[in-house]
């Protein structure tokens, strides 16, 4: 929060407590964070536990069943709560409730209120029906706009000095596995001075690293400018005061022209890591999957990042046990696995989902072949990822120091440039007077498994 946005919240009467709880990905994190800054500017305080409070408040992720289990142990717990007379009220809101919308309601009766993905600006006047106790409107739900909304004046609960920025709502790809389209409507760019602003404003609370999120950051804006402009809106964010690393996450493996590689290239701001899900690299399996490129496109396109951006980290996911998945193909995406020796890499196995394309397609595999074709990609990789580690043993590396280590005297953990928040390895540091949100010169000394154990090099 700016120090004006702190002013406010002093200045509120307290209408009210509330908990809050956050799940899934990070663009619903910064969802998660709107909603809480609205309210505390409305007048409710948050609380840490919610056993006392006067209700809470679960935005869930319904991307894949997993995350649907998830999203339905907090909202269980949460009416557990409320059956022992130890909470108020529960408001649900995000993806889950926007997939499902009445049925979650006919599922579990006993919510209070339900909010759809794009009635997120309205969480405080359904607060104010639940104090109330005015129950004749339990559901609202928006059509996405044409324009995503505002994500500024966040309560944020990152760490103070990294924070997430969302330029972009909606995806256009129309992936077979993939239900986020349904949940979060047609692509739709911010434009660019809004995207700026909220930079500017996350800066001035004092946010050092900028991770840039969308459900396809490389296409951002085709839909306002006519051709994708992520370089341009990258160029007028490199000047922003206070940055010290922007990152970039879920871009899609198309719309990598010069001028954008350059910039990455070039930035000093601009981190060298790309964090680009690629799902496979049979053709087949991509043309299942509806991705719209290919193994050549894609192997060129790695080729050339690599040889234009300096010190480059690549991460990416695939998603083993998709319908069809032969173990031929299998054994294709293990062995462009090895040769291309990603330095961070996630594997999901294919989730069934009833309201996608993929749902429809024939041979559909078990889940313990899924699971054994999981295990076997990760196995692969972790030798990977254990000597990428293995060799930064010696260099000097800038380190974003995040927090100290629980019961350690002068012992931290932070992240590298090729560590994003919370997905990839850490950074141990040793060293007396450091804090949270320093950014400093550090030897790697030695690792163990993902993570690296470093010194600061020069520090007072």
């Amino acid at each position: 929060m700016t120090d004006s946005f702190s002013a406010q919240l002093d200045r509120s009467q307290c209408k009210g407590t509330y908990a809050f709880v956050s799940l899934g990905c990070p663009k619903n994190l910064v969802d998660s964070e709107r909603m809480l800054g609205l309210l505390q500017l409305d007048g409710y305080r948050l609380v840490p536990d919610p056993a006392g409070a006067d209700f809470a408040v679960v935005n869930t992720c319904g991307f894949i069943e997993s995350a649907r289990q998830e999203s339905f142990g907090a909202i269980d717990q949460m009416l557990q709560l409320k059956s022992q007379g130890d909470l108020r009220g529960l408001i649900v809101s995000g993806c889950l409730a926007e997939r499902q919308k009445e049925a979650l309601l006919e599922q579990r009766p006993e919510i209070d209120h339900i909010v759809g993905v794009f009635g997120r600006e309205e969480v405080t006047a359904v607060a104010d029906r639940l104090i109330g106790g005015l129950a004749e409107q339990r559901m609202v739900f928006h059509p996405a706009p044409s324009r995503p909304l505002d994500d500024t004046d966040r309560l944020r609960i990152t760490p103070r000095h990294f924070a997430y920025l969302k330029i972009s709502e909606g995806c256009d790809r129309l992936c077979t596995f993939c239900a986020i389209p349904k949940m979060r409507g047609r692509h739709a760019s911010k434009p660019m001075e809004e995207v700026v602003r909220e930079a500017g404003q996350l800066a001035s609370d004092g946010v050092r690293e900028l991770n840039i999120v969308a459900q396809d950051t490389t296409y951002y804006g085709q839909d306002l400018y006519g051709r994708p402009r992520l370089d341009a809106l990258l160029s007028q964010l490199h000047e922003v005061d206070g940055l010290d690393w922007i990152r970039l996450l879920y871009l899609y493996p198309m719309y990598f022209d010069d001028a954008l590689i350059d910039l990455i290239a070039d930035s000093p701001k601009i981190v060298p890591y790309l964090d680009m899900p690629l799902q496979h690299i049979n053709d087949t399996m991509l043309r299942r999957m509806q991705r719209r490129v290919d193994r050549r496109s894609t192997e060129q396109l790695l080729a050339k990042l690599r040889q234009r951006i300096p010190d480059l980290v690549m991460r990416t996911t695939f998603i083993t046990g998709f319908p069809g998945e032969t173990d031929q193909q299998f054994d294709e995406l293990v062995e462009f696995v090895r040769q291309q020796r990603f330095q961070r890499l996630g594997v999901f196995t294919y989730s069934f989902e009833p309201d996608t394309p993929a749902a429809r397609l024939p041979d559909h595999l078990p889940e313990e072949v899924k699971q054994q074709r999981r295990d076997q990609l990760m196995e692969v990789q972790q030798q990977i990822a254990f000597e990428w580690n293995a060799a930064q043993v010696g260099r000097t590396l800038e380190v974003l120091i995040d927090a100290p280590v629980a019961g350690e005297q002068d012992v931290w953990v932070g992240r590298s440039y090729a560590d994003a928040p919370d997905i990839d390895g850490l950074v141990y540091v040793t060293g007396a007077g450091l804090q949270a949100g320093d950014l400093v010169s550090c030897e790697v000394v030695t690792y163990k498994d993902y993570d690296l154990v470093a010194t600061p090099v020069d520090h007072p």
